[in-house]
């Protein structure tokens, strides 16, 4: 009796160790590690997309002067607001749009901060070589300003070795990046502070006229003192935006003296 108590614990002991050496495959879960986990990328603003009726870059600049144009862009900077009026530099994922006193009310341009997502109706002209979006009297309903969902703050393109180049007119009112710069001359719109700075300055041998709007960086911006005691000879790296009047002619937003 004994013997069969023994052999009867010995095959039951014997069926478990074996039950837990092979556990049924089917009812486990295989553990998640890390290496299984996909982090959430963050949402990547597309610039280069357009909604429906909406001028790809391209197709703007192949437009008609005095054609109506309809762009999508995002505002990268503006000047004063002044008589339901506002000048604003924008651009997208290719190319730079400069649009002319707009009619905009002010509560509408303290929302137009950098980076606001914008559709722009509007008719397109060119000045002195800038090309840029106005109103027309004839019609002043069509052109208006239209805040949208998105945001994109542009970095500055890099184009100094581009001074003196055909090339250069492609980022024509985009923010751009200028290095090692040398002063030529500063010179006062009417002599004096208080009104725009003209300044030029030499690369390569070569002189570029470039700008500080009053209505952009006024007088009370530390940018507009920096430029005002900067002297001829001084090397700098000049950020703006690549406006145009007979060429080049930066509207200056950042000056780093070298």
């Amino acid at each position: 009796m004994k013997k069969i108590i023994c052999l009867t614990l010995v095959l039951v002991m014997a069926i478990a160790m074996f039950a837990c050496n092979n556990p049924d495959q089917s009812s486990t879960t295989e553990p998640t590690t890390s290496s299984t986990v996909k982090p959430n990328k963050p949402d990547v603003e597309d610039t280069t997309t357009k909604s429906e009726g909406v001028m790809t870059w391209e197709e703007y600049m192949a437009a008609e002067l005095g054609s109506k144009v309809v762009i999508e862009a995002y505002v990268q900077g503006h000047q004063s607001w002044w008589d339901n009026k506002l000048t604003v530099y924008a651009q997208d994922g290719i190319g730079g749009y400069f649009l002319y006193d707009f009619p905009c009310t002010e509560e509408m341009a303290n929302q137009l901060v950098p980076g606001t997502k914008i559709r722009v109706y509007g008719y397109k002209t060119e000045w002195a070589g800038e090309v840029e979006i106005v109103t027309d009297e004839l019609d002043p309903d069509y052109a208006r300003i239209e805040i949208i969902d998105g945001s994109y703050a542009a970095e500055p393109a890099y184009v100094t070795d581009l001074l003196g180049k055909d090339e250069l007119v492609n980022y024509q009112n985009m923010l751009v990046k200028f290095e090692g710069l040398t002063v030529v001359s500063i010179e006062y719109k009417n002599g004096e502070p208080g009104d725009d700075i003209y300044v030029t300055f030499s690369y390569n041998g070569s002189n570029y006229d470039f700008c500080v709007e009053r209505y952009l960086t006024g007088p009370d911006t530390d940018l507009y003192t920096l430029v005002g005691t900067l002297k001829a000879g001084d090397v700098v790296d000049v950020v703006g935006f690549a406006y145009w009047y007979n060429g080049i002619n930066t509207h200056i937003t950042g000056v780093t003296v070298k």
